[in-house]
This record gives C-alpha cells, sequence and structure tokens, in this order.
C-alpha cells in the first residue's frame, strides 16, 4: 500500500483556529472517498479524551478522528501536556502519564519523544490515504526551534507541505502572517504553500487588495477567506468563548458550572449548553451565583489547588447553602471528589496533605500514583426518595480520567451508588446532590431531556416533550456544515494539488 500524503495545518498563533480547519479538512477528505486520519504531535490542554483502549489523548483529536468518521487511536496524539501549574505540566506519552515537569525540565526530556512520534506517524500513514496534521501555537517561536517536532520540525521529518492560517477577529492578520513567514529562515518557508485568512466576519471583497499585496510579498498564494461559522464543535482549551458568557435558549432554566482555575473537560457541558430550555452560565465569583436550578462542580486537574480557590472566592459556602434548599448539585471527576467529606494526598501527587471538602456526599478521595482511563455504561443505584430518582432508568455512558480513588465513608448507604457494568461505585447520590466519575454522561441519550424535566418539575412546571438531538446525529451535521463552509472558502482543487506535489 502506498505511503499516505499528508498536509499540515500552522497557524500564527494560539487560537488561530488549527484544530477545526484540521477537522474540517478531515470532513472533505472523507466525503470524497478518502480513508484519512488526524495527527498532532504534541497537545497541551486540559480537555482530554480516552481511547477504546483506556489510554489518554487531545480532545481535539479526538474531535478530528470523529469528522474522519474513524475511532480516535493515542498515536494520533502521542504527546499530551495537562498544564497544573504557570510552569509545570503533566507529561502523557503514549496515552499514559510518565511525570509532572517544569518547563526547563521538560525541553531537556523532549529529545527523547521523537522516536515514538515518527513511529506513531508512520503507522498511521501505512495505514491511511491522508493524514491530515496539526501544529501547535505558533512556527514564528523561534526561541523554541531547535529540535522542535510540532510545527515546521514535524514537517520536515514527515515530510509534509504546509498551510499556515492567521485569525483575523482580532485584527493584524497581514502582520500574522507575513511576520510569520519572514521569521522562518529559507528551508521551512520552502514548505509553505499556501496561507489561509480564518474567521472573518464582513465583506471578503474589502479584503482582497490586502490578499494581493500578502501574495506579492511572500510569493505564496492565499488559498481561502474563511468565515466565522456559527457551528458547535468540541473545542480546544480554555480560550473557548463558551467560557465567556451564557449560551442556551429561552433562560427558562438556570445551570451554572463553577469556573474552576484549572477547569477540564468543559466539553461535558455542551450538550446541556445547547439545550433550548437551558440557559447555562460560568460562575467564578459568589455573587454571581444567585439561585440557580442546577449547580455543576466540573471536571479539573487540580483538585485540591481549585477546592481551596472555591474556598478564596466564598463559593464554598454558596453551595453549602444551596444544597441545604434543596437545589440541584452536579459533581464530575474533580468537582465529584470535592463533594466529599475528606482529600487526602498522601503521595504528593497534588503537593502533598489532606484537605476538607464540601461535605456533601458520604465519601472520601485518596490521590493516587497511577491514572484511571477507562470508558463505562453505568446506571443510578437510588432510593426512590432521591432527588435524581427520574434518572435511575437511564444509561449512562462516559469516561474516566482520575487520578483519585474515592470510597464511601463507613457507615455510607451503598444504594446511592453510580455502578458502571462490573458494578464498580464510580459516583454517589445523596437527596439532591449527585457526584459521579463519569465524563460525557449529559450526552447520553435522554439525559439531557431527564435533567430539564426534573428541573421544571421542582419549579411546580409541567414537563416537555423530548427537545434533544441525539448527540451522535448532532455532532455529524456540524461537521458536514463544517465541510460545506470550507468547500466554500477554500480553493480545494489547490488543496488537492498540494497534497498530490507534497514537498
Amino acid at each position: 500500500m502506498p505511503r499516505a500524503r499528508s498536509i499540515m495545518v500552522q497557524g500564527t498563533m494560539s487560537n488561530a483556529g488549527k484544530s477545526v480547519l484540521v477537522a474540517g479538512l478531515c470532513r472533505i477528505f472523507k466525503q470524497d472517498g478518502y480513508s484519512v486520519a488526524p495527527f498532532k504531535s504534541q497537545n497541551m490542554a486540559l480537555n482530554s479524551g480516552v481511547t477504546a483502549d483506556g489510554l489518554e489523548m487531545g480532545r481535539a483529536q479526538v474531535m478530528q478522528a470523529q469528522a474522519c468518521g474513524i475511532e480516535p487511536e493515542v498515536g494520533m496524539n502521542p504527546v499530551l501536556l495537562k498544564p497544573e501549574s504557570d510552569r509545570g505540566s503533566q507529561v502523557i506519552v503514549e496515552g499514559k502519564p510518565v511525570a509532572t515537569m517544569q518547563a526547563t525540565e521538560y525541553y531537556r526530556y523532549r529529545g527523547r519523544l521523537k522516536a515514538g512520534i515518527q513511529h506513531a506517524y508512520d503507522d498511521l500513514a501505512e495505514r491511511f490515504d491522508i493524514v491530515c496534521i496539526e501544529g501547535a501555537g505558533s512556527p514564528a517561536e523561534i526561541n523554541l526551534r531547535q529540535d522542535d517536532f510540532v510545527n515546521m520540525g514535524l514537517a520536515h521529518m514527515v515530510k509534509s507541505p504546509v498551510l499556515l492560517a492567521g485569525n483575523i477577529d482580532p485584527g493584524g492578520v497581514f502582520a500574522q502572517i507575513y511576520g510569520t513567514y519572514e521569521l522562518l529562515d529559507e528551508a521551512d518557508r520552502s514548505l509553505v504553500k499556501g496561507f489561509v485568512v480564518n474567521k472573518f466576519r464582513g465583506d471578503v471583497g474589502i479584503l482582497k487588495p490586502g490578499l494581493v499585496d500578502l501574495e506579492r510579498l511572500c510569493g505564496v498564494p492565499v488559498l481561502g477567506v474563511v468565515p466565522v461559522m456559527p457551528l458547535d464543535l468540541d473545542d480546544e482549551d480554555s480560550l473557548s468563548q463558551r467560557l465567556e458568557a451564557s449560551r442556551g435558549g429561552s433562560g427558562l432554566l438556570d445551570v451554572a458550572v463553577l469556573r474552576l482555575p484549572r477547569l477540564s473537560n468543559f466539553t461535558d457541558f455542551n450538550q446541556l449548553q445547547r439545550h433550548p430550555l437551558i440557559n447555562l452560565r460560568y460562575v467564578q465569583e459568589a455573587r454571581e451565583l444567585g439561585r440557580p436550578d442546577l449547580v455543576i462542580l466540573p471536571g479539573t486537574k487540580s483538585t485540591m489547588a481549585d477546592l481551596s480557590s472555591l474556598r478564596e472566592r466564598g463559593l464554598d459556602t454558596c453551595v453549602r447553602a444551596l444544597a441545604e434548599t434543596g437545589t440541584l448539585i452536579i459533581g464530575v471527576c474533580g468537582g465529584y471528589q470535592m463533594l466529599g467529606q475528606r482529600l487526602l494526598d498522601p503521595r504528593g501527587v497534588e503537593g502533598g496533605g489532606e484537605a476538607e471538602g464540601l461535605g456533601l456526599l458520604p465519601c472520601e478521595t485518596t490521590f493516587a500514583g497511577d491514572k484511571s482511563l477507562t470508558h463505562g455504561v453505568g446506571h443510578l443505584d437510588l432510593a426512590a426518595s432521591s432527588a435524581f430518582s427520574s434518572l435511575g432508568a437511564l444509561a449512562l455512558t462516559g469516561y474516566e480520567i482520575h487520578m483519585g480513588r474515592t470510597s464511601l465513608v463507613p457507615g455510607a448507604e451503598t444504594d446511592g451508588c453510580v455502578r458502571v457494568g462490573d458494578q464498580r461505585c464510580v459516583g454517589y447520590v445523596s437527596q439532591n446532590v449527585l457526584g459521579t466519575y463519569l465524563h460525557g454522561f449529559f450526552d447520553a441519550d435522554g439525559v439531557a431531556d431527564a435533567l430539564v424535566n426534573l428541573m421544571l418539575a421542582r419549579r411546580g412546571l409541567p414537563g416537555v416533550a423530548a427537545m434533544s438531538e441525539p448527540y451522535e446525529a448532532y455532532r455529524e451535521r456540524q461537521f458536514d456544515l463544517l465541510a460545506d463552509g470550507l468547500r466554500g472558502a477554500l480553493d480545494m482543487e489547490a488543496v488537492y494539488r498540494i497534497l498530490e506535489e507534497g514537498v
């Protein structure tokens, strides 16, 4: 079988829209009859997913694999960095954590990773027609060019042509693209086969004189101007606009997600965000919380540090007060750990020591040195008196990514457990408070609608028929809309020519 052709999307900066451009190209190639796989050698993000064989990878590459119509594989993202502080990250190699490193330590270590990255790419290249590659940050970070394997260094390693994308939305896109291109050395510039202006609003005609000048200055064609598209796709990182404002429907039901400093996997709440009766908002300060119908404590990369942050802002007191008055409270992963009685860190996984939880669930968490990475189908083993009893008949599908081990305190009733197929307890319900390790369970069929009807009933309002489109059907429609938008904006004949000619 011939080796795959490749094309790489690099950006002038973070948030240039690389992840979505790659996803859109993947979808187009799939629609055109090719087998295609995404690849990003190194991702830095707190949003991650778990493969079917229990390995961790960046959420953006999970999304891109879904756009290709294939199962995500850890080889699509062999190195993942999950920030734990301003200077340090957990380093995950081939789906498993190897260490937490400060930046300087990681840059000394990363030379060991090139062989594994080359192997991961070669494996995909032998099995697919096209590999669509995403860069990271900007190739003009010239202080990082030596030993680079994420941008131009990777493009040379795998002999891939490059499209350079600039984000026009904040302004200065011509300087972004020209400056980035001019900072590259001659060998790197030779790989850049086209420019893309991304996230445009307005009349493209006004932009055209600048595009002509850009092509003249650089000798590289502009392949298209991609408009801002009102799509709903899994986001790459905390730059996401999802965190900045309320989104949702009529605002009839108010759902507040606590915005933790190291919030992770906020894609968990996309299905709630898109429900027409829910107004979902992210809350940072106690004065913003009010009296919502549902409070969600999300996942976090650093549970104990973020619990301390909640206390500093007075949100712990607010959550306990709301729970006492019957407000629905849900904690996911790190949020579940916070809802318990105690958190213990004897091995220093999160810096060591112990802390009191919010005391709303009869459990405690001990942080372990190994990470749980599994998929599961769970169910609520509930007493009829539980506020969540209407969810008892639903299957809760999801995945686990956590370092802690949570157990019930002596004397706790076991019929409040959230159990997966092997009967492990991966969560607990006590009256109006629910905690679980299952990321993504709001996406399961019927769960969002059941929660809406539960909140309506607690308001004394009549229930409504199912209003949520099944998640997978919705996601597929978004990918097709993205592909349509890119086909209309990009010179796809030129893109295919670049693929054929290579470097």
